[in-house]
């Protein structure tokens, strides 16, 4: 077990020696703020009842130990209910397995590459559906391979799709969409966290591409976007288990997919970008009217931070520390019912049926919502909004006298990348939303 010390977490996600100018985490892990591995296993009952309370609250004071993260994270994310017990999860946990084997294997029957090893590079496929012969491919890592050194490789006599070369096949719209998407992942997969020593290990980089590979093929409506590979990249780490890190994606998802959701008339995340403004004009309405004045008014320059989480602003670890602080101040008892499938529910024991939620089960920033009767109305803001809205007044005195156009607002912001500090914008963020609930009541 790890001991709980006042040391920062990037020892935990190694960065390659090569890559030493890269933002160092302020994230410490401290003993009584910090939830540790023995407080962790304190708060389950000799069943496997989890006091989801004092885990919360936790959390809100100091983020996950390292060693943990990874099982605490399948609860802020609704992957399991802490009114289960520990056999109810485990037979969910193997369920699940079992289900996203199935999946996977229903992908790799439309193409060979997922669960190969390998990563597609380039298109396998053309617009019409015709397929593309020796499309260049990432190799899977074989000491006891011939030319292992040499990453890049191109296929000769059997087309890498699973395709012999006399063969014709025709795929319907869904499957070549979904083709289309295949090496896009891949060369995003290939940009994704490559500072960390873990992703030296080829079985890796494959486990984070037949992630996302399959996912695009479940989720129709949103397939693939630039972005998911940088949000499903530390369940990758996180998680020993492929099929345990795709769950947590798949949840996580759940909560984000609208951001990655474009029609022909609107952007996914627009309607935070939106929120957003609203939000800047109502509590800063001086640094509001100077970015609408600098044609900044749709707030574009925050794209990046809503998509893929901060990743880009912060280290690796302080972005876990971020994400799970969110998550805890965000949490809904109701997240588990609300993720609940057909045929997956556990089964609830006697004792826990018909309990009242306690207010502590609910995170702090789910508290506020409640007290100002905001979860009863339309669905409450995502914490993210107030999370960049607190960054933007804390930069407001620079932006104001510095900023003399667009670009100067998005280097004023680049500046941050490595400065932020994950606790203190998360402080900000929930001061704000107190401010905004205040202010949009009396309005």
């Amino acid at each position: 077990m790890w001991r709980d010390t006042g040391a920062p977490a990037d020892s935990f996600y190694a960065a390659r020696p090569e890559c030493g100018d890269l933002p160092k985490t302020k994230f410490k892990i401290k003993a009584g703020k910090t939830l540790s591995a023995r407080r962790w296993q304190a708060a389950f009952s000799p069943e496997g009842y989890l006091d989801i309370g004092s885990v919360l609250s936790r959390i809100q004071r100091g983020g996950v130990h390292p060693s943990i993260r990874g099982e605490v994270w399948e609860f802020l994310l609704g992957c399991f209910d802490p009114k289960s017990t520990f056999d109810e999860r485990e037979q969910l946990r193997q369920r699940r397995r079992l289900q996203y084997a199935i999946l996977k294997e229903e992908c790799k029957e439309k193409d060979s590459h997922v669960g190969s090893g390998r990563i597609i590079t380039a298109p396998i496929i053309t617009e019409d559906g015709e397929p593309i012969q020796d499309p260049l491919v990432i190799l899977e890592a074989n000491e006891n391979q011939e030319n292992s050194h040499n990453s890049l490789s191109s296929s000769t006599g059997t087309r890498e799709n699973g395709e012999t070369s006399g063969e014709h096949i025709k795929f319907d719209k869904q499957v070549i969409e979904w083709k289309l998407t295949l090496h896009q992942i891949g060369l995003d997969v290939l940009r994704t966290d490559r500072t960390l020593v873990f992703y030296e290990k080829k079985e890796n980089l494959s486990k984070l591409w037949d992630i996302l590979a399959v996912y695009a093929w479940i989720d129709k409506d949103v397939g693939y976007c630039q972005g998911m590979s940088d949000l499903c990249s530390p369940m990758i780490v996180l998680l020993e288990d492929e099929a345990d890190a795709f769950w947590c994606f798949e949840r996580l998802m759940r909560r984000l997919r609208g951001n990655f959701r474009c029609t022909e008339r609107s952007v996914g995340v627009e309607n935070q970008l939106q929120s957003l403004a609203s939000i800047t004009q109502l509590l800063e309405p001086k640094l509001h009217e100077h970015l609408e004045t600098l044609g900044g008014g749709d707030y574009l320059f925050a794209f990046r931070m809503f998509m893929v989480l901060f990743r880009r602003e912060l280290s690796f670890g302080d972005s876990l520390f971020l994400w799970e602080m969110m998550w805890a101040l965000e949490y809904d008892p109701d997240i588990f019912s609300m993720y609940e499938e057909p045929g997956v529910a556990t089964d609830k024991n006697e004792g826990s049926k018909g309990k009242a939620k306690s207010i502590r089960q609910f995170g702090k920033y789910e508290r506020e919502n409640l007290k100002n009767g905001s979860k009863s109305s339309d669905a409450p803001l995502p914490i993210s909004v107030f999370l960049v809205a607190s960054v933007l007044k804390d930069k407001s005195s620079k932006l104001l006298q510095e900023a003399r156009g667009l670009d100067d607002v998005i280097k004023i912001l680049n500046d941050m990348t490595g400065n932020l500090d994950a606790k203190k914008a998360c402080s900000g963020a929930m001061k704000l939303h107190k401010k905004y609930l205040k202010k949009a009541k009396k309005t």
